[in-house]
């Protein structure tokens, strides 16, 4: 429609032949299916007052069978109406083609990396990863819709003084148990999961004293439990890779070397530095430190490289925005090697941490971690499909309050529940109208959609026709957050026609239509959840 617009454009202004064109859905449906402000940003290049603009281009428009009416409104904005067979017809389309319904092969051939999670080996999940791994997890499986070739990463940080902190305190307590005094590290990790490898350590025959073997099994064992606790969470990665591989392959070396080379670096203190300053940063960061041992950046500047070199040109890193300040050194580095990688490689969503109510009050500890409440608490407190709703339902960089109470609750206030109820919904009309759910497509195929009229029919039919557009834009964004607030849109309208109209009425024609606007909406509200990782119930 877009294109129908622009050879209306040209018609009317020649001159104007290779300007761009835009159509947008306005939120509000008295303005119509479609808005445009075409005329608004051609007046510049034009010189001519926009409402004019406006007024030659609708005139100019062809007669199309699909356009009920198009007219200029305010300072220049085109409003497009649909005719009542053009609404109609996505009720057919999403019946042909089901789970396709919303896809596309727009990024076919992209490699896209979704990089998520990534918590050091030291200890339990906290609620902050899981709403991360919700993140990562929802952002993939859009770009994927897209028909984008994605690979989901976990990158371990299993080397550093964190990780010899966790061995000395597994230690410590292997110590404890035995009656031996061995000081606490003041660093270290303090929760009942520190007895428990402890224990298991022990168990075990592992000897205390060789630390590189404790170190080894403790991040081991809570690697396996990480993963276990994202399988929970509905979370699976497609390639798992080191941090210390990137020393013992010598990436950073490599990296080290070639940033030296390139003419970006200078010596001072005994520290080596990168002139990061040329790339955008607020002052030059320290590389390496006089002490020898490399700064945080620098590994993460190895490692983005490799991602680069494997051949994903679009890269999304999920983090915690207490990392906001490596964006710009990790950024500056790449930019440094002068390696083609471009600006702004790789893209960042940095989301805020999360914080839980029960009952009233913030609950601020989990008795095994110690000191924050787990991903496994929650998932525990108040089921998978909540937890992935709620920690996916706000902008990323948005502070988030988890009311356990909420994802429990069963009413109109919780919106996962809301979402999931309306496909319940659609389930029990196909039953009561004797339709088996694997096969309610098919039943319903062929049916009359002309019949379709009422207010509510075209609330209805109008949100479905949104869908792809909403996945597209999603994606684009990183936001999946405007997905869930999309589906309890759809949801509200579906729950009104509902509530105001009979679907198995004695009119066979009509109810046939509405049962196949019925099932094209269970179909949207499926897959839309599917996107997020949750769930569909039948029933409820």
């Amino acid at each position: 429609m877009s294109g129908w617009l622009a050879d209306a454009l040209a018609s009317a202004y020649p001159e104007a032949r290779d300007l761009a064109t835009t159509l947008e859905r306005p939120r509000d449906a008295a303005h119509g299916d479609f808005a445009s402000n075409a005329a608004m940003a051609a007046a510049r290049a034009l010189k001519r007052n926009p409402r004019e603009i406006a007024t030659r281009i609708v005139a100019a428009l062809a007669p199309s069978e699909l356009v009920a009416k198009a007219e200029v409104a305010g300072a220049g904005f085109i409003n497009v109406t649909l005719a009542p067979a053009a609404r109609q017809a996505v009720v057919a389309r999403v019946l042909a083609e089901g789970d396709a319904f919303g896809r596309s092969d727009a990024r076919r051939g992209e490699r896209v990396m979704v990089e998520f999670v990534s918590a050091n080996p030291t200890g339990p999940l906290h609620v902050g990863h899981g709403r991360q791994a919700v993140l990562g997890d929802a952002i993939a499986a859009l770009f994927a819709a897209e028909g984008a070739d994605v690979t989901r990463e976990f990158y371990y940080n299993d080397a550093g003084a964190q990780i010899d902190n966790l061995a000395r305190s597994v230690r410590a307590r292997i110590r404890e148990r035995e009656g031996v005094a061995e000081p606490f590290p003041e660093d270290g990790y303090r929760g009942d999961y520190i007895r428990e490898l402890a224990v298991r350590y022990v168990d075990e025959k592992g000897d205390p004293d060789d630390m590189d073997a404790l170190r080894r099994f403790a991040v081991a064992a809570l690697r396996a439990e990480q993963d276990v606790d994202l399988r929970a969470i509905g979370v699976v990665f497609d390639n798992f890779y080191l941090e210390s591989s990137l020393y013992t392959d010598g990436r950073v070396e490599r990296t080290v070397a070639a940033l030296v080379a390139s003419g970006h670096t200078f010596e001072e203190g005994g520290a080596l530095w990168l002139r990061t300053t040329a790339f955008g940063d607020d002052k030059d960061r320290v590389m390496r430190k006089s002490d020898g041992s490399f700064t945080y950046f620098v590994p993460d500047v190895a490692y983005h490289v490799a991602k680069f070199e494997r051949g994903f040109r679009h890269v999304v890193n999920v983090q915690g925005s207490d990392h906001h300040s490596t964006v710009t050194r990790v950024r500056a580095g790449l930019q440094a090697l002068g390696l083609g990688i471009p600006q702004g490689y790789p893209d960042y969503v940095l989301h805020k941490m999360v914080r839980v109510v029960k009952g009233g009050e913030e609950v601020k500890i989990s008795k095994r971690a110690g000191s924050y409440v787990t991903l496994r608490d929650l998932i525990d407190e108040a089921g998978r499909d909540a937890v992935r709703y709620f920690l996916v339902s706000r902008k990323a960089d948005s502070e988030f309050t988890f009311d356990i109470d909420l994802a429990r609750a069963k009413s109109d206030e919780n919106p996962v529940y809301y979402v999931q109820y309306a496909h319940a919904r659609m389930a029990s009309v196909l039953r009561q109208a004797g339709i088996a759910f694997h096969d309610a497509a098919a039943s319903v195929a062929g049916a009359d959609l002309a019949l379709l009229t009422s207010s509510y029919e075209i609330a209805l039919m109008r949100r479905l026709d949104e869908f792809p557009d909403e996945v597209a834009l999603s994606a684009r964004e990183l936001a999946p957050h405007r997905l869930t607030s999309w589906l309890k849109e759809l949801s509200q309208e579906f729950h009104s026609y509902y509530n105001a109209e009979r679907f198995l009425v004695d009119d066979p024609a009509l109810a046939r239509a509405r049962l196949a606007l019925c099932v094209a909406t269970g179909q949207v509200i499926r897959s839309g959840l599917a996107l997020l990782g949750i769930g569909a119930p039948l029933e409820m």
